[in-house]
């Protein structure tokens, strides 16, 4: 195991308690600020995600933008390659996807502009630490050499971290939200 490795390692368990402490502690309306962003890019394909355990959640902004555009949410193919984003409706039919993520029932797949990116840290210079498979970096690489892409990271403010260990293959967030906060980079 390299130096790298373990300093994520040791990262990535900080930060899933501190997040485990801000889910608990139930902060209301979570998605306000995200929703109001978003309220910018109506129209605009774009992603979020069906939260998994103590993931902060997205899903009352996602209604809204879906009231004015394609919304979709990440499936996962296989280890090694980018996400693939199938649309997403409020009360649409859900199914088990992989790592314990739910993925509509039927696929219909298109290509976001932007991207609500869940992660396990992240820092005020954009950042972002990720579950280790590296879909969202493989995934927001391929999207950006095609066309501007937002990513934007939505997280309870206490995952925030200072010094994350990173790499020159992640890729950077464009902006973060959390339940009290908009920080732009």
């Amino acid at each position: 195991m390299t130096d790298l490795t373990e300093l994520k390692t040791a990262a990535r368990k900080a930060a899933f308690a501190r997040r485990k402490g801000a889910f608990e502690a139930g902060f209301p309306a979570q998605a306000a600020h995200l929703s109001e962003v978003l309220a910018g890019h109506r129209g605009v394909p774009m992603s979020g995600f069906l939260p998994i355990r103590t993931e902060i959640d997205p899903q009352p902004a996602m209604e809204e933008a879906a009231a004015h555009g394609l919304v979709g949410v990440p499936v996962i193919q296989r280890p090694g390659l980018p996400l693939l984003f199938s649309r997403w409706e409020p009360g649409c039919a859900l199914k088990d996807g992989p790592f314990g993520a739910m993925v509509p029932q039927v696929a219909d797949y298109f290509e976001p502009e932007i991207l609500i990116v869940p992660l396990v840290a992240f820092d005020r210079s954009g950042g972002r630490l990720g579950y280790g498979g590296g879909f969202y970096d493989r995934t927001l690489e391929m999207l950006r050499a095609k066309r501007p892409t937002l990513a934007i990271g939505f997280a309870f403010g206490a995952q925030e971290a200072k010094d994350l260990p990173l790499e020159p293959t992640d890729q950077p967030l464009d902006m973060l939200i959390t339940e009290s906060e908009i920080i732009t980079f």
